[in-house]
């Protein structure tokens, strides 16, 4: 029984999270030569994304029997081999039918990785005392980040996406190598909490519900502020054309960096002050500058939102973990229905109202994140461990 690191586990699991990534980067970047070839107008590629959202949303039931019968190690890599093999469908398929199939699928498939890999990463925490899940996250951010990169320099060099999409393929197996050696299967039973053996559908506690609501309007705030940031500051603020993307440019960064430094912050306050503090800097952020105006104002108030809300998601997952796969699951599915929902709820209320009260209701979904945080049992975080603990790479029967 070989040990395994702190370090290489780590790194296995963010090479998933990564994965994952760079798998929704890749073909959602050629979504424009998906649309001319199979002919579909704005709408249709609309369905086309809400299928693979949806496909996403409606894998609660089947992921949570999945984790029960064959734990997160094992499907991650099952799930992630099938986003390959759909990747694989979506640069060939000759018909707008097959392409919904085909992104239903790909969601389907989402969702499944989604829920394994975030449960290595929770399970890495318990069993090192050390936080880790907000770097995790922070590998999906450039995961994406990758796959656009490489988009934009296969496009340079050929209109193929047969080709672009294998080269992504090839890709997406070498991380894959690069997971799966050290991931965990020690820790993949069910939490103290979870029932044992095969059981029916069981209403879930109502822990698992505020964890569920802190999720769903955390990846609301989320994903308004990437659809609707640039619109935003092109209509009410009346910034530039060359400054209204710089909103998502914000948002993004501060993310990408606030996650590379939460886990210090989690294990110095706990995730609880941390998802607590957060969601109110971004409320507060985003409320001020939707009153003050102005691009530097705005701006500003985006950066809030990307420093606030980059430690939700990561949070909640682990503390989902700790309840069970089920909860995990139910969790995470929450959370794709909020990521879905999200936009088209800012939309509505912009349409019904104005936008700046559709972004006015992303600061009460942040709101909301804070106090639901308020009442969610956050587990005390273990001081980590003198030196490098390890453990073991395979359960005992």
């Amino acid at each position: 029984m070989t040990p395994v690191t702190f370090r290489r586990a780590k790194w296995s699991i963010a090479a998933l999270f990564c994965f994952l990534g760079f798998q929704y980067g890749t073909w959602v970047s050629r979504l424009p030569a998906l649309k001319t070839r199979l002919d579909l107008g704005a709408g249709e590629v609309g369905l086309l994304l809400m299928a693979c959202g949806a496909g996403a949303a409606a894998s609660f039931p089947l992921v949570a029997a999945l984790m029960r019968r064959l734990g997160s190690k094992r499907l991650s890599l099952a799930s992630a081999g099938s986003l390959i093999a759909v990747l694989a469908a979506l640069s060939v398929v000759p018909t707008y039918p097959l392409a919904l199939v085909a992104a239903c699928a790909d969601g389907v498939a989402v969702g499944c990785l989604n829920v394994a890999m975030n449960a290595q990463g929770a399970a890495l925490e318990k069993a090192h005392g050390r936080t880790a899940m907000s770097q995790l996250h922070a590998t999906f951010s450039a995961g994406l980040l990758t796959a656009a990169l490489l988009a934009s320099g296969v496009s340079a060099l050929t209109a193929s996406v047969p080709a672009h999409f294998t080269v992504a393929g090839v890709l997406l197996l070498l991380l894959l190598a690069a997971a799966r050696p050290a991931l965990l299967t020690h820790s993949d039973t069910p939490a103290p909490d979870e029932p044992r053996g095969n059981r029916g559908w069981t209403p879930p506690s109502a822990t698992t519900l505020l964890m569920g609501c802190a999720m769903a309007f955390g990846t609301i705030t989320e994903g308004a502020m990437n659809d609707w940031s640039a619109l935003y500051l092109k209509d009410v603020v009346k910034a530039s054309a060359s400054v209204a993307p710089l909103g998502i440019a914000v948002v993004s960064v501060m993310m990408l960096l606030a996650r590379a430094c939460a886990d210090g912050w989690r294990t110095r306050w706990g995730d609880g002050r941390v998802v607590r503090a957060g969601s109110a800097v971004a409320a507060a952020g985003l409320a001020l500058a939707l009153l003050a105006g102005g691009v530097p104002a705005t701006l500003l108030g985006f950066a809030c939102v990307g420093l606030g809300a980059a430690a939700v998601t990561p949070c909640v997952y682990v503390a989902a973990a700790g309840h069970g796969s089920d909860a995990l699951a139910l969790v995470a599915a929450m959370g794709t229905t909020g990521l879905l929902a999200g936009p088209a709820l800012i939309g509505f209320v912009a349409s019904a109202a104005s936008l700046t009260l559709g972004m006015a209701t992303v600061a009460a979904s942040a709101l909301i994140v804070t106090l639901a945080a308020t009442w969610i049992p956050w587990a005390d975080r273990a001081p980590a461990p003198a030196g490098e603990a390890s453990v073991p790479a395979r359960e005992s029967a």
